[in-house]
């Protein structure tokens, strides 16, 4: 019942946010810098707070009451770091494969995007109108990238479940369900990325939207593959809950943080932020 419930749960996450971001790729005009830089950072806060004040949190606790006999905070440390650096990996592939369809990004221009169309890759219909063949292949490409790059998302899930005593009971509450809100919301412009360009290739609207809702699946493989690890032993519970906030310390900090506040160059996307860390903190409190 339990996997079930982590199952429902990353489904609605991975699958249900990716697919509508293929749906707001497909009917919405692409000009909401703002709202999406504000929805961005205000996502990065919660990601954060919700790292800082539970993930992070749960193995010092084990270690102060001696769970974790021999274990040290390098231990948590090197897991930080393994999360951090897999998630790096993997974005450095979607740009690696989808870049170089358009040289968008000349060396003065900086490695994020700082345009919803750019973001989204939309800007590939721009420059080559003309190609719909090489548009299609880059909507294929990026939806095998975001595919691969759901699972460890997923794993975030499961491992924030995992600390859970009674999984049924806190559902709707705690840090696994709000890991699964925001890594549903940070899925919403990674689905737009998918369908453009393949409804943009000459792809029909309702098939991009399906296979881009298809690319949030490894989020529920990755959930339950967390939810397993975490569950086997205090040592395992303390390596996936290392892995989990180094992922998402990179989505924070190497994706959404950049990205809104390039987007829209202002204060107010750091002020969305802050008040996603104040929420996420009573989110957890709470």
């Amino acid at each position: 019942m339990e996997y079930l419930a982590i199952i429902g749960i990353t489904f609605l996450s991975g699958v249900v946010g990716t697919g509508l971001g293929g749906v707001l790729g497909a009917v919405l005009r692409r000009d909401s810098n703002k709202i999406v830089s504000l929805l961005l950072s205000f996502a990065a806060g919660i990601m954060l707070a919700v790292v800082c004040f539970e993930l992070m949190s749960e193995p010092v606790e084990l270690m102060r009451q001696g769970a974790l006999p021999g274990y040290t905070p390098l231990v948590v440390v090197a897991a930080v770091v393994a999360g951090y650096g897999l998630i790096h990996l993997l974005n450095a592939l979607i740009d690696k494969k989808t870049n170089r369809e358009v040289a968008h990004i000349d060396r003065n221009h900086p490695a994020t995007a700082d345009d919803l169309d750019e973001l989204i890759h939309a800007d590939h219909l721009k420059a080559h109108v003309a190609e719909k063949s090489r548009l299609f292949v880059a909507g294929l490409v990026m939806m095998f990238a975001i595919a691969l790059h759901n699972m460890p998302e997923g794993m975030v899930i499961g491992a924030s479940y995992a600390i859970s005593e009674d999984l049924l009971s806190n559902l709707f509450t705690g840090s696994g369900f709000i890991m699964a809100i925001v890594i549903g919301l940070h899925n919403v412009p990674e689905g737009m990325a998918v369908s453009v360009p393949l409804i943009s290739g000459g792809m029909g609207k309702g098939k991009a939207i399906l296979l881009t809702a298809l690319s949030g699946l490894p989020t529920v493989v990755g959930a339950v593959m967390g939810y397993a690890l975490g569950g086997i032993n205090d040592v395992m519970l303390e390596l996936s809950l290392g892995f989990a906030s180094g992922a998402m310390l990179y989505v924070v900090f190497g994706e959404l943080l950049p990205e809104s506040i390039l987007m829209w160059k202002s204060k107010l996307p750091a002020f969305s932020l802050f008040l996603g860390v104040v929420l996420g903190f009573l989110l957890v409190v709470y």
